[in-house]
């Protein structure tokens, strides 16, 4: 295995402790938690550089689901003239110390996958994802999720072709719904 670890012999009891341990919700689930509720959004798609984005409005439902470990979102709209739906699921994994999220929608039959560290700020965090896109190619996405106070959150996408610049590809302002 290429990446074997040395370990020291434990105990069972005292690997099931550190499981225990990495297993409990902490601080970075917290920030997941004010996410949760009903949203709102307008969304923002640029399809191609120097012209206008593509406005569109929709709906988001996330929940906390798991004990407080993972944050579930639920959310549909209008994507660039078409119905949209999409889930996601997004937790803090303690072991790694990164976020981590999956997302699937109604527009593509993959299943993304990105991970990312906790910005300093203790509001926002930025993933990292690679998906060989079927009409671009090798690519490399960025986005930046912020919790702005407790009722407004923004999410930003960034794309780069392998070798290439990066582009914003979108914007996503959430509003929670009174």
């Amino acid at each position: 295995m290429a990446t074997e670890r040395k370990r020291e012999k434990i105990s069972f009891e005292e690997e099931m402790e550190v499981y225990k341990k990495l297993g409990t919700p902490g601080e970075a689930h917290k920030l997941l938690a004010r996410m949760a509720g009903s949203w709102n959004t307008l969304t923002r798609s640029w399809t191609e550089p120097g012209k206008p984005p593509v406005e569109s409005s929709g709906v988001c439902e996330q929940r906390m689901i798991l004990n407080g470990r993972y944050l579930q979102q639920e959310c549909s709209g209008d994507m660039m003239g078409s119905p949209f739906t999409g889930v996601g699921v997004t937790g803090f994994d303690n072991h790694t110390r990164k976020y981590v999220s999956t997302w699937i929608d109604s527009m593509s039959t993959a299943v993304w996958y990105f991970e990312g560290p906790a910005e300093a700020d203790g509001r926002s965090f930025t993933q990292k994802s690679r998906y060989d896109d079927p009409v671009r190619g090798p690519m490399e996405w960025r986005s930046v999720c912020r919790l702005v106070d407790d009722n407004t959150m923004t999410f930003e996408m960034y794309g780069t072709v392998l070798g290439g610049t990066e582009e914003k590809m979108m914007d996503m302002k959430y509003t929670r719904r009174q």
